[in-house]
């Protein structure tokens, strides 16, 4: 699996920050860059990658699910690492190795927005995971996250139907053992991002020093 396609705005330099972009089922890489404007980071640099997969109109990460663009058991640990190495290869050759990455992404990109912390911990300074969940299994990176607890955000409906209550535990289990999470849960929301969760995100990302506070 290779990333070909991808919509880039790389102006800075030094130690700007890049968000990397990940959509869900059936997008592309046109569907989050404008929500960066809603979470303090409309100037940011980003790279928003489409999946190598074609699926309908769009494209999806995982070629093979349960249901809805879900897979499961050890088929998803296996093509969430699939994905996230494919993405990893591809920002160690497109994107300055000096510059802090921030992964958001939605559904199957909410899961490789954090699976690439455990795939590559060293790389990546925070993720941000909008209605995502978690591949089981252990990654040899688990365990050097720990010590460094990067700040994770973890945002999902409460009328989100798609994945089973214990995939929805089991992320926030493991994000906080393994990372600063800041978990949102929304009323009523469900597999979908609103405004709320996007000015959440805005004071994540200012609280930990990601974006400068908005005047």
């Amino acid at each position: 699996m290779d990333i070909t396609k991808a919509l880039t705005r790389l102006n800075g330099s030094g130690n700007d920050p890049v968000f990397v972009l990940l959509h869900g089922w059936g997008s592309n890489e046109l569907d989050l860059p404008d929500l960066l404007q809603y979470c303090g980071a409309a100037s940011a640099d980003f790279v928003s990658l489409r999946a190598p997969i074609p699926y309908g109109m769009g494209y999806t990460w995982f070629g093979k699910w349960a249901h809805e663009g879900v897979p499961e058991g050890r088929s998803l640990t296996e093509q969430a690492y699939e994905a996230a190495s494919a993405i990893d290869r591809w920002l160690d050759a497109n994107v300055n190795g000096s510059r802090p990455l921030i992964t958001m992404g939605f559904s199957q990109g909410g899961l490789l927005a954090t699976h690439l912390l455990r795939v590559n911990p060293k790389r990546y300074a925070a993720a941000i995971s909008f209605s995502g969940w978690l591949a089981p299994g252990t990654l040899p990176g688990d365990k050097l996250l720990v010590p460094s607890q990067p700040p994770v955000f973890y945002g999902h409906g409460s009328a989100d139907t798609i994945f089973p209550t214990q995939d929805v535990l089991a992320m926030s289990s493991f994000w906080r053992k393994h990372g600063t999470l800041s978990e949102h849960i929304y009323s009523g929301m469900g597999h979908s991002i609103n405004m709320d969760e996007l000015r959440d995100v805005q004071r994540f990302l200012e609280s930990n020093d990601l974006i400068r506070p908005q005047l």
